[in-house]
């Protein structure tokens, strides 16, 4: 009889529990705002954390922002799935040089939470030369004027090539589709993200290898720089391992955070133009790294691939390697 009893209270017990908690208000979600990265001239990356619910579940999330503290959803914003935990935001459409503010939020039933305010500024639209060399001119078939300068005995490009045309008029096929750009093995360009109004300027376009073997790419007595031009040029500025610092732009305007040691003594303002991948035709590794095709293929295959040369921010070291032939890559080019 007494066990009867002990069982019936527990049942009760279980049962006031039960229904206790059911009671329990639901509330906003906590929310934390994930810092800043990847700023650049028109994007960033930030997103959310979201270690509790408020006891409803999580139905929107994203992040918002705006030139005014305290944004909401009713300004610009991302929306990233449902749920708790840790979510990723890809901040587009920003204005350049302009600073902006940003909040993660989540959703419940109870109404919207937000997270810590964060500030970030993006990147102003430029070039930084080094103003203590003498730089020279040369025209491309487009009319389009890039500063060139003296390396040893070399002249180069000191700017992306940018041109839409070889140099005996015929137009270079502009693709935009990632599947179509993987799969082609005539000559091509594009810009970075497909937006040439924000990147062009800056970072010229990129080009497959089979652009760049049609011999006509750049303006009449310059002509894309053969593997071994390219190591003249890295060995006048001291071999692999610091010529890189001589190379890039000075700064972290376009450069990530991390740009170790540049000074750009040579002139040469190399810029992480980032590159298009053959795989499946995205753009990957703008602010991070640059890299330029040179004129020697080291197998025939359209499917092969040619040397190229690489400088990340966070090193001081160019780096040789072979990249396929259908990638997009920036061009530099050298003067007979």
């Amino acid at each position: 009889m007494n066990n009867r009893f002990k069982i019936t209270g527990i049942i009760l017990f279980i049962a006031l529990d039960l229904s206790c908690k059911d009671e329990r208000p639901v509330v906003l979600p906590d929310v934390s705002t994930v810092p800043v990265t990847e700023i650049l001239y028109s994007t960033a990356v930030s997103g959310g954390t979201i270690p509790n619910d408020g006891g409803a579940p999580v139905m929107v999330r994203g992040v918002c922002w705006g030139t005014s503290s305290e944004p909401t959803t009713a300004d610009s914003k991302t929306t990233d799935g449902a749920g708790t935990g840790l979510f990723s935001s890809s901040i587009t459409g920003l204005s350049f040089g302009t600073k902006y503010y940003v909040r993660a939020y989540a959703g419940n039933s109870a109404g919207i939470a937000y997270g810590n305010e964060l500030v970030f500024t993006t990147k102003v639209s430029g070039v930084t030369f080094n103003e203590n060399l003498t730089y020279g001119t040369v025209t491309d078939i487009d009319g389009i004027s890039y500063k060139t300068i003296q390396i040893g005995q070399q002249v180069w490009m000191a700017e992306n090539l940018k041109t839409s045309k070889l140099n005996d008029g015929t137009a270079i096929p502009l693709i935009t589709d990632n599947a179509l750009w993987t799969n082609t093995q005539t000559p091509a360009y594009c810009w970075f993200d497909n937006n040439q109004e924000i990147y062009g300027n800056i970072y010229g376009a990129y080009y497959n290898w089979f652009t760049v073997n049609t011999g006509k790419l750049c303006p009449a007595g310059w002509h894309i720089p053969a593997d071994n031009e390219f190591q003249q040029l890295v060995d006048i500025l001291g071999g692999n391992s610091i010529s890189g610092s001589k190379l890039k732009e000075a700064g972290t305007n376009n450069w990530s955070a991390s740009n170790k040691d540049a000074t750009n003594a040579s002139g040469f303002t190399a810029l992480p133009a980032g590159m298009r991948g053959s795989q499946d035709g995205t753009f990957d590794g703008q602010g991070i790294y640059g890299g330029w095709w040179s004129a020697t293929e080291t197998n025939p295959s359209p499917l092969g691939a040619a040397w190229s040369r690489w400088i990340r921010g966070d090193t001081t070291v160019v780096t040789r390697g072979e990249i396929f032939k259908i990638d997009g890559f920036s061009v530099r080019c050298i003067k007979y």
